[in-house]
């Protein structure tokens, strides 16, 4: 009887199994997180950049809002874009209104480029307010003082 129990190694036979692993490798999950934190940190200030115009400098504050508004720029040479994207004047009113969530009530910022024609930035004002939009600004950089003033 004693060699039977040798034999069976206390009862019970492990035949090319191995014990279940009770530990997670967390390795291959950290490699991963922190190649997505690089691809984030890299793109993240990519993607705040619009259509580059001059704004003209103010001594406005800057306001603060919980979303992000719709942005109308006008370039120098006239042309209008609706976020990043170009558009015509003809298809300006019915873009916004497609793209607003919350109907007219949804802010729209205007962005004239420093050289662009006052008339130019006025008749896009015009259309936006013929429209029905009501909340609409005129977006600014803010001007840095001369050395020596307050």
């Amino acid at each position: 009887m004693a060699a039977a129990l040798q034999g069976r190694e206390g009862g019970r036979r492990r035949r090319g199994r191995r014990r279940a692993m009770a530990e997670i490798n967390v390795t291959p999950f950290v490699d991963v997180m922190l190649v997505l934190l690089i691809v984030f940190m890299v793109t993240a200030p990519l993607l705040t950049v619009g259509v580059p115009v001059d704004l003209p400098k103010t001594k406005a504050q800057p306001l603060t809002q919980d979303r992000e508004p719709l942005t109308v720029t006008v370039k120098r040479n006239g042309d209008l874009f609706l976020q990043n994207t170009a558009v015509k004047e003809a298809e300006l009113v019915e873009k916004l209104t497609a793209i607003s969530a919350n109907g007219y009530d949804q802010r729209i910022f205007v962005r004239g480029d420093g050289g662009a024609s006052w008339t130019e930035i006025a008749k896009v004002l015009g259309v936006l307010s013929g429209a029905g939009f009501t909340h609409i600004g005129l977006v600014t950089d803010v001007a840095k003082p001369k050395p020596g003033t307050h």
